[in-house]
């Protein structure tokens, strides 16, 4: 997908492009993920911070939060960044509860949902900046939040 039809054909916003257990929508991910999801939440991150947060060090602390049981109170944390960025909704219920019970699917979710907005997580932030300048797009995809009540 060119930068230009991200930008174009970007989904709206306030809608999730997959589901919560659409995780084969995207085999490789999911299999990436299964194995090892610091490797997909790494690469979220990345994204999601804009490249202040490496994918390297987002994944090595989810790594040493998994094995004393805490990486989804970690994680929860971008979901909500995610939705912010993108005005989505907690679907289907919310954040830190989504992480907790189903982390891998949540994980995919949210890396699906970045690709299908024109980001490709597996180039990380500078790659991805780059594309889009070359195609002439000064500013990354981007929804700006609604309002709340």
């Amino acid at each position: 997908m060119s930068a230009k039809s991200a930008v174009i054909g970007t989904p709206a916003a306030g809608e999730w492009t997959t589901g919560l257990c659409g995780c084969f929508d995207d085999a490789s991910n999911c299999c990436v993920t299964c194995c090892c999801p610091c490797v997909t939440f790494g690469r979220n991150v990345e994204i999601i911070d804009q490249g202040t947060t490496s994918c390297v060090h987002a994944g090595v602390i989810y790594y040493c939060l998994a094995h004393v049981g805490w990486a989804c109170i970690y994680t929860c944390t971008y979901r909500t960044k995610l939705r912010a960025f993108f005005s989505l909704p907690e679907d289907p219920c919310g954040d830190c509860f989504v992480h907790c019970c189903c982390l891998p699917c949540a994980v995919c979710q949210e890396y699906r949902e970045l690709k299908n907005r024109g980001f490709d997580p597996t180039l990380g932030w500078m790659a991805n900046a780059q594309r889009w300048s070359q195609a002439g797009v000064t500013v990354p995809p981007h929804i700006a939040p609604g309002m709340n009540r």
